[in-house]
């Protein structure tokens, strides 16, 4: 048996993730009453958030990203802030700033810290490539400090907590894209679809009549900050972390052990953060399903979202129309998922 086969969960947690796959039927019942459709991005930011990450969404404007992710926070009983990110919008409009104030008791005049809307349990940056690369550097330090440093002093972030970052795929003048370094940063990149013909017919008519009200909630922060102990507690055997390694390791192009079709159509692979969050997000996605180990199913189920910006497509991918989720979908067919070893 493997270390990693031997960490076993106890019956308390067993029972926490058939809780969890409870609770991600009644939040999908609950968002219902706001949005129609977008199954996978609702799967995909609880995925985030019980692994204690970040990520970003793409998708053209009109598609109802902002309500989504208000909702999620409703469902989830959590604070939720939406900061616009804009050519001039500066570090201290997000993480806050100090004032000069008369203290009435002491008659005496003191700073005071007044917290930036970051200080939320789940925070909207919208358009976060409108906004020059210093504010966009305060924005992910925070992230990945999960504290606001101001005048020598240290302010810690609410917990949980979890940022959602928007980007504008059309848009493209004046705006300050995130470098690949960056971007790594961010667990997925979550991709927002138009809806099919009859999603679309029924968003028409909840958003021209009078609604079914707001979502309920179904977990509080506590709970949250739980299941996000349980899931690094599922157990991984050595045959799901060596398919996780190798997904990662054939898309890069310099090295022996990338795919042909990879050094064909690819300028750029996937660096070593990428298998860590791979195998973090398909933890999490075991324990939507109500499973209490890790298969080589859920690995590649969350491989789109999680190479989607981490390898880049050449001119030879993109002159023959591919994308990142094609050349992904092609990178499954290839490597094949590994069996258990018995014995």
């Amino acid at each position: 048996m493997t270390v990693s086969e031997s960490t076993s969960m106890t019956e308390h947690d067993v029972q926490a993730v058939e809780q969890l796959k409870n609770a991600r039927s009644k939040i999908r019942d609950e968002l219902s009453k706001v949005i129609i459709g977008q199954s996978d991005v609702v799967d995909q930011t609880l995925i985030s958030i019980f692994t204690r990450s970040h990520s970003l969404l793409i998708g053209v404007p009109g598609l109802a990203k902002t309500l989504l992710v208000s909702s999620i926070a409703e469902a989830l009983k959590l604070d939720f802030k939406r900061i616009q990110f804009t050519p001039d919008l500066m570090p201290s409009d997000i993480t806050g700033t100090e004032v000069i104030y008369q203290n009435p008791e002491t008659n005496e005049r003191e700073f005071k810290f007044l917290k930036g809307p970051i200080f939320s349990n789940i925070v909207l940056a919208d358009e976060i490539n409108r906004t020059p690369p210093k504010t966009q550097a305060a924005m992910l330090e925070a992230m990945q400090e999960r504290k606001i440093s101001i005048g020598g002093n240290d302010f810690d972030l609410p917990n949980p907590f979890f940022v959602l970052a928007t980007q504008n795929p059309i848009e493209q003048e004046g705006t300050y894209p995130l470098p690949e370094a960056q971007l790594d940063r961010f667990m997925f990149m979550i991709k927002v679809d138009y809806p099919d013909a009859d999603e679309e017919l029924d968003i028409m008519k909840m958003a021209t009549g009078q609604g079914q009200g707001k979502p309920e909630p179904v977990l509080d922060g506590q709970q949250i900050i739980d299941l996000q102990e349980i899931v690094r507690k599922m157990p991984v055997s050595d045959h799901v972390f060596e398919y996780a390694r190798q997904l990662v390791r054939v898309t890069r192009v310099t090295t022996d052990e990338a795919l042909p079709m990879c050094k064909k159509w690819l300028s750029w692979g996937a660096g070593p953060r990428a298998g860590l969050n791979l195998i973090m997000a398909a933890k999490a996605h075991a324990m939507l399903e109500g499973q209490v180990h890790v298969g080589t199913e859920n690995v590649a189920a969350m491989l789109t979202p999680v190479l989607r910006h981490r390898i880049i497509p050449n001119f030879s991918a993109t002159s023959e129309g591919l994308t990142s989720d094609d050349i992904i979908d092609r990178i499954i067919e290839e490597v094949p998922q590994k069996e258990k070893l018995t014995g």
